[in-house]
């Protein structure tokens, strides 16, 4: 079986890259958080070996005397090394023996060059050689989180929590989004992590991966920030909240919070082993359907809308996905794989077959619990000239709410034996304690 770790990606030239980021699996099994390695496992002799590259003194003089392959192979409990110059020749002879070598899918287009090279499949046919029963057994291995992985978490939590209270806090009249966004940023950095994604910080919440940080903040109002720190050794956590611009909710904004809130509280009661995740995602749409019903927005029965899809034009995603080393975990490995299984099929209608996770939960399972609601103009003018749904959907009441943005909340939870356990501390979520953070006095960082 082969693992490669990731190399240094140039953002315009080779001596300057991106921040460097481990490929999860290969941190998973060997710890080693440096670029340029590789992991052979083999099966039937029990050996692993780590492939690598010590450092030169050219290379100690610009980066100082860092961790070589003997010490990376200590820290993850391998006694086997060898200089990566002998990696092909290895698998050459694997080959050559008649032994199958067992990849997974790249997702790098430098592994796929050396992969190509390396095992003599053709670049376009390298997905379709990754090994099934690699990817199973990983995926396996790595969705049971142990209790020092829900620790790691749980520290990257804390940095997030500290994050929201800093970025509600500084949601003010004038303040420029990238304000915010850096705020987040440097927080990350500050407690020896990094954020585990690109932040969605945005007055246009609607825009579900939003990237874009320009506008200047107003009274009225509603900012969606999707954020979460990853901690020092790779573990990611990933939080939503959404908050007034003001000091309080307008009355509508009120109406929609506590509907996506109400859908989002529920749902965490509802997880447990056994249950499937596809179930506690219908359970959220018909609440969200129950609550645009009471607001004029939708009508008819709720069984029916949800069974038909009308209510995606209001929540057109997943309830969450699985987290852990990666904030989508292991969705390079295969999302049908990683959320879902012989018994749970992923769903075709729109909306529902955007869910991440449908399978039945397990002990050990940590998952994003994520409802929202949206009001997406070009959605809403294609459903209304398609006529879609018009038994379900006002849409001459859907008009006076189109430029209302999006509102969305988001916690991490654990699945454990008898139920389950929002991890990290408590984030302001309810309306009131939101409110009390944007009240607390004190001067604005800008």
């Amino acid at each position: 079986m082969l693992l490669l770790g990731n190399n240094e990606v140039p953002m315009n030239y080779k001596g300057n890259p991106y921040p460097f980021r481990q490929d999860s699996s290969f941190l998973y099994f060997t710890g080693v958080q440096t670029p340029g390695f590789a992991l052979i496992m083999d099966m039937d002799s029990g050996e692993d070996t780590l492939y690598g590259y010590d450092l030169t003194v050219d290379d100690i003089i610009w980066m100082g005397a860092l961790p070589g392959v003997k010490d990376w192979a200590a820290v993850g409990g391998l006694t086997s090394t060898a200089d990566f110059a002998q990696l092909e020749p290895a698998l050459n002879a694997a080959q050559k023996s008649g032994r199958k070598v067992h990849i997974l899918p790249p997702y790098r287009n430098d592994h796929k060059i050396l992969l190509s090279r390396m095992l003599q499949i053709p670049i376009e046919e390298l997905n379709s050689a990754a090994s099934e029963a690699l990817i199973r057994g990983i995926i396996s291995l790595r969705s049971i989180k142990e209790e020092r992985e829900i620790k790691q978490m749980e520290a990257a939590l804390r940095t997030t929590h500290n994050i929201y209270l800093r970025v509600i806090k500084n949601a003010l009249p004038g303040v420029k989004e990238q304000i915010l966004a850096g705020l987040a940023e440097g927080m990350s950095i500050q407690e020896g992590g990094r954020l585990a994604y690109p932040a969605i910080l945005s007055r246009d919440g609607q825009i579900l991966h939003n990237h874009h940080h320009g506008h200047l903040l107003k009274d009225g109002d509603l900012v969606l920030a999707d954020i979460g720190a990853e901690g020092p050794m790779g573990y990611a956590s990933d939080i939503t909240r959404t908050f007034p611009v003001g000091p309080t909710f307008t009355a509508r904004q009120r109406d929609i919070y506590q509907i996506v809130l109400d859908a989002e509280v529920s749902s965490i009661d509802m997880l447990r082993p056994g249950i499937t995740y596809k179930e506690v995602h219908l359970h959220a749409a018909h609440v969200i359907t129950e609550g645009l019903k009471a607001l004029g927005l939708m009508q008819g029965d709720s069984e029916e809308i949800v069974a038909s899809g009308a209510h995606a034009l209001f929540f057109p995603h997943g309830l969450g996905h699985m987290i852990g080393l990666d904030v989508h975990d292991m969705e390079n490995l295969g999302e049908d794989y990683v959320g879902y299984s012989a018994e749970v099929r992923r769903s075709s209608q729109f909306g529902t077959a955007y869910l991440r996770l449908g399978r039945a939960l397990e002990t050990g399972f940590v998952l994003t619990v994520e409802p929202g609601i949206y009001f997406i103009p070009a959605l809403i003018d294609q459903w209304k000239n398609e006529g879609r749904f018009r038994d379900f959907i006002r849409y001459e009441m859907v008009e006076q709410w189109r430029d209302f943005g999006g509102v969305r909340i988001e916690d991490n939870v654990l699945i454990t034996s008898d139920g389950h356990r929002v991890l990290g501390p408590p984030i302001p979520k309810t309306i009131k304690e939101i409110e009390e953070v944007k009240m607390i006095p004190g001067t604005r960082r800008s």
